[in-house]
C-alpha cells in the first residue's frame, strides 16, 4: 500500500470512530495521526537497519506526541489512537488493521523474553484506557479489551475482557464462571 493510500485509509479510519470530528482538515490536529506518521518514517529506517536514526525519529515523536512506539513494532492500516498520550508499544509488538486504542495503553513485554516478547493484536481490536497487554500472546480479531484490564494470556477473536486477570466477559465464559461459584457456595454450605 503506498503511502498516500495509507494515509487516507488512516483518515476514513480516524473520522469513522471519531464523530466529534467535523471535518477532514481537523483530522490533522490528531496526536494519533501525527504518531502513525512518525512511525511509518522510523520504520522504514530500522528496516534498514538505521537503528540510531529510528530511535531518533521515534522519540521526536513521542517527544511531540505523547505516544511511544518503538521503531521495530509493525502497525498495520487504520489504527486510531484516540487520545493517545501515555501509549506504549514495544519493539516486537505486530498491531492489526482497524485497532483503536486509547489513551494510557501498553503494550509491552513481562522483561523475562528474548525474540518475540510483545503482544500481537488483531484485526478491529478496540483496546480500553489504561488497558495493559504484556508479554508474547495474541488478541484475536474483533476482540475488545476493557479500561484499566491487564492481560498476559491469550484472548480469542470476538471475546471481552476486563479486570485484572483480563477475565473473559461472552456468555459461554460467564456461566463457567458462575458454575464455579455455585459449586464453592455448596462446598462452603457443607462445613
Amino acid at each position: 500500500m503506498g503511502a498516500l493510500k495509507d494515509l487516507r485509509y488512516t483518515i476514513k479510519s480516524i473520522k469513522t470512530h471519531d464523530p466529534a470530528i467535523r471535518s477532514t482538515v481537523e483530522v490533522f490536529l490528531y496526536q494519533g495521526l501525527w504518531a502513525i506518521l512518525f512511525h511509518r518514517l522510523a520504520h522504514k529506517l530500522y528496516r534498514k537497519k538505521h537503528f540510531f536514526l529510528a530511535r531518533l525519529v521515534s522519540q521526536k515523536s513521542r517527544f511531540l506526541t505523547g505516544i511511544e512506539i518503538h521503531p521495530g513494532a509493525r502497525i498495520g492500516k487504520g489504527v486510531f489512537f484516540d487520545h493517545g498520550s501515555g501509549v506504549v508499544v514495544g519493539e516486537t509488538a505486530v498491531i492489526g488493521n482497524g485497532v483503536v486504542i486509547y489513551q494510557g495503553v501498553t503494550l509491552g513485554g513481562t522483561g523475562k523474553d528474548t525474540g518475540k516478547r510483545h503482544p500481537t493484536i488483531g484485526n478491529n481490536v478496540m483496546i480500553g484506557a489504561h488497558a495493559i497487554i504484556l508479554g508474547n500472546i495474541k488478541i484475536g480479531d474483533n476482540a475488545k479489551i476493557g479500561a484499566n484490564s491487564i492481560v498476559v494470556k491469550d484472548v480469542e477473536k470476538d471475546h471481552t475482557v476486563v479486570g485484572e486477570s483480563g477475565r473473559d466477559t461472552t456468555q459461554k465464559a460467564l456461566r463457567k464462571e458462575i458454575e464455579c461459584l455455585k459449586k464453592r457456595i455448596v462446598q462452603l454450605e457443607s462445613r
